[in-house]
């Protein structure tokens, strides 16, 4: 992974919460955090705290049957209580929101970028990401999560012979990035997400390869010396989380 620093960082710039422009959250990965699902961890990123559990199932969708590969999806949702003002169950609207629908499938697309399909074989792993606590950045927070619930999901495949390999190909995480009053900064919790002048989700792979970039600038359009700074900034931080994710994984999973 590059090791490129962001440039024009001041170290003594403190926010709300004390940290420097180019410091991430506390963050923890508590695996097995629920006992039913094949894979489960509780991701803390500062206050945001999301549930994720990897789940099997003995099927592809149809458009996938016979084709000797498998499917790796993700769901999300924001539960009631996990922001200052109830959220609603999507359930009880019948419908997801659009905001749901592109943060599932950006979750999905992040963890099939390091998965190898055809060593799954034609079955389905699903990655439930359930937000407990929002405080920004919830949908990198899950991303971080989904990838250590599914190598603990797989893991536990492999050791019981439903599959010959473990699927994994290289590590995943995502931290955000953002502009906040004309200073670019990593892991933007909600105070400074709501206000962002420019606000940014990188994922990228333990090789250092981008998965996604997502940035759009709210108020002031930004610069390519921001854009590189804030690049510069994701990098930094995502190296931090796999090496976290790392960590977390040092010990094979528990026996079920």
């Amino acid at each position: 992974m590059s090791t490129t620093e962001p440039s024009e960082v001041d170290p003594r710039t403190k926010r709300g919460d004390g940290r420097a422009p180019d410091e991430l959250r506390p963050v923890t990965f508590e695996r097995d955090f629920t006992v039913m699902a094949l894979g489960s961890v509780l991701v803390s990123m500062g206050r945001t705290k999301v549930l994720c559990t990897a789940s099997l199932e003995d099927r592809v969708p149809p458009w996938m049957r016979g084709g000797g590969k498998g499917w790796v999806t993700a769901e999300y949702s924001l539960l009631p209580g996990s922001t200052t003002e109830r959220a609603g169950r999507e359930a009880a609207k019948g419908r997801q929101s659009g905001r749901t629908q592109e943060i599932q499938r950006l979750i999905g697309r992040s963890l099939r970028a390091v998965t190898d399909l055809v060593a799954l074989g034609e079955a389905q792993v699903t990655v439930d990401c359930d937000v407990l606590q929002a405080d920004g950045g919830t949908r990198t927070a899950s991303i971080c999560g989904a990838y250590v619930a599914l190598h603990d999901a797989f893991s536990r495949m492999v050791k019981r012979g439903d599959i010959s390999t473990h699927p994994l190909t290289d590590a995943c995480a995502a931290v955000s990035v953002g502009v906040v009053d004309g200073s670019c900064l990593l892991d933007l919790d909600y105070s400074e997400d709501s206000r962002a002048e420019v606000d940014m989700n990188v994922v990228m792979t333990g090789s250092g390869r981008f998965v996604e970039v997502q940035g759009t600038a709210e108020g002031m359009a930004f610069t390519r010396g921001e854009l590189d700074e804030l690049l510069g900034l994701a990098e930094s931080g995502i190296k931090s989380l796999l090496g976290e994710q790392a960590l977390a994984l040092a010990d094979p999973p528990r026996a079920r």
